[in-house]
């Protein structure tokens, strides 16, 4: 497939605008959820006023939150796949069409000047990860990364004694230390293996998965539910009140890892977790999904 730069250009756009204006499905029944089961006052209240507000924001076609985030894409590309070299140069050109028209409020500063380049693109701004694959299309997941959940995200280099166990309780004070920072209730990404960077990349990586597709390996799903049941305990609640519903989900991976190392990773998403996904068939067809994790957007 030849793939043309205005195409990926349109998906991409469409992407951060369907990202910005609708909470993915399993989100907001993953909210519903906690709403009906919350015993805390306080945490059912916050948690409906954040329902209200999804609902007003798909209704008046306006970003859910104002904070645009970090505009980051995850691009799965097909090796027969043609004009790969001029993907990124679109997905910009969408960012800065997205910017201006949902409109979205620009995020993207020069760490040094402290300059705001106005249009949320610039040096490694929108962030794209890339994987090849053999096929002949092309997958796009975008998601919109608050800057409140980037901030605490967290590495800890355990030693390799410490196992599972040590594991557990650093995931555990990850939640604690961050408390209401992260606009709770949070779904933790947490990786375990590979190097600092490895760790880190998956654990954000993990987000993608929808709260609603249990994970396929045994071991990790056991490990997920384990953990959920011990942050939720913490009662910092939504947004950091107080309450039984301080994370909706935790999503784990790993890779392996060298002997004296032991990496722990832990990214949260705030609980406006702005995910959506494409794929251009070899075709040409354009299929979209606010639901897919990368890998799986049809």
């Amino acid at each position: 497939m030849t793939l043309k730069p205005e195409t990926v250009t349109n998906v991409a756009f469409h992407l951060i605008k369907t990202a910005a204006v609708h909470l993915p499905d399993d989100v907001k029944q993953a909210l519903k959820n906690a709403s009906k089961s919350e015993t805390s006052a306080t945490g059912k209240t916050q948690l409906n006023t954040i329902l209200q507000n999804v609902t007003l924001a798909e209704k008046q076609q306006a970003p859910i939150c104002q904070d645009t985030g970090t505009i980051t894409f995850y691009v799965k590309a097909g090796s027969n796949v043609k004009n790969l070299d001029k993907i990124e140069a679109a997905i910009s050109q969408a960012v800065r069409k997205a910017t201006e028209e949902v409109p979205l409020r620009p995020n993207a500063v020069d760490p040094f000047t402290n300059r705001n380049s106005g249009d949320n693109t610039g040096l490694g701004m929108p962030q794209v990860h890339w994987e090849i694959v053999p096929s002949d299309h092309l997958e796009l997941t975008v998601t919109l990364k608050g800057g409140g959940s980037e901030n605490v995200s967290a590495l800890g280099m355990l030693n390799p004694g410490e196992g599972l166990r040590g594991l557990k309780r650093f995931v555990v004070d990850a939640v604690v230390k961050a408390g209401a920072q992260p606009c709770p209730p949070t779904i933790l990404g947490v990786a375990v293996g590979g190097g600092a960077d490895v760790a880190m990349a998956l654990a954000k990586r993990a987000l993608l998965r929808p709260l609603n597709v249990v994970n396929p390996d045994p071991q990790l799903a056991k490990l997920e539910r384990e953990l959920l049941e011990a942050v939720n305990k913490t009662g910092i609640g939504p947004m950091g009140l107080g309450g039984d519903t301080t994370v909706l989900g935790v999503h784990v991976d790993y890779a392996f890892r060298h002997p004296a190392s032991f990496p722990v990773a832990v990214v949260s998403s705030c609980w406006c977790d702005r995910r959506a996904a494409a794929c251009i068939s070899g075709t040409g067809e354009v299929t979209y999904s606010s639901n897919a994790e990368w890998g799986k957007a049809t």
